[in-house]
């Protein structure tokens, strides 16, 4: 059965390229060309990936991604854009992106591009996990300790999902960052530990004598829960 791609993006050109070149790699493809009808049709829940342009009418890229998120679709995400700035990208991650392409973009990038992030979202993931007083449910996408329901945001949950489905395993910080982040995204050593404190925080008894997200020196981390 073919994997199915929803393109988000008002410039008619660029749409129609893009279900060109995407239909001649084999994908089944619907274009849709506002924010709110792109909401509408991914909670169908039948497609394998989205293409979300940030800049589009109704509601921009960033809305709907996190409308999508807060609606516990799974549905892998990469955004569109042209804007360049790191702030920008940032944002798109936090708010549950899986990857991010600047335009103008290689097709032949955003095909790779593609196929990863697809790969990644149908590696299989238990429902749940718990180790310590911590349970993880992934098809809510979310965390509770005890009784309590804890916050993580998206990208959070990228990193523990990725620790998880690695445990025992030495993860390198650009690793991380390709499949927390995105390939090819700029991020610093620093901001990859800062998100690990932030995750510590949430998981750990006792975040300065970590338990189970450790450091790995001079590499980046190893989950052992």
């Amino acid at each position: 059965m073919k994997q199915r791609i929803l393109v988000v993006e008002d410039d008619p050109a660029i749409a129609l390229a893009l279900e060109d070149d995407l239909t001649s790699e084999g994908y089944d493809v619907e274009a849709v060309s506002d924010g709110n009808t792109a909401r509408e049709r991914a909670g169908s829940g039948r497609f394998d990936g989205i293409l979300l342009d940030v800049m589009l009418p109704g509601r921009d890229g960033f809305q709907v991604c996190r409308d999508i998120r807060r609606a516990g679709i799974r549905t892998p995400i990469i955004m569109l854009t042209a804007k360049a700035q790191e702030a920008e990208k940032i944002l798109g991650l936090e708010l549950g992106a899986d990857d991010y392409v600047t335009k103008p973009y290689s097709p032949l990038e955003l095909r790779a591009r593609i196929k990863a992030v697809l790969r990644r979202g149908s590696e299989p993931v238990p429902d749940t996990y718990r180790f310590g007083d911590v349970e993880v449910d992934f098809g809510r996408r979310e965390l509770r300790r005890g009784a309590e329901v804890v916050d993580l945001t998206p990208l959070e949950f990228k990193l523990l999902a990725l620790f998880i489905r690695n445990r025992g395993l030495a993860l390198g910080r650009r690793r991380l960052i390709d499949e927390a982040w995105g390939t090819g995204t700029f991020v610093t050593d620093r901001v990859v530990d800062n998100q690990v404190t932030n995750l510590r925080k949430k998981v750990e008894p006792d975040p300065s004598v970590p338990r189970y997200v450790l450091s790995v020196r001079g590499y980046g981390y190893r989950f052992d829960g």
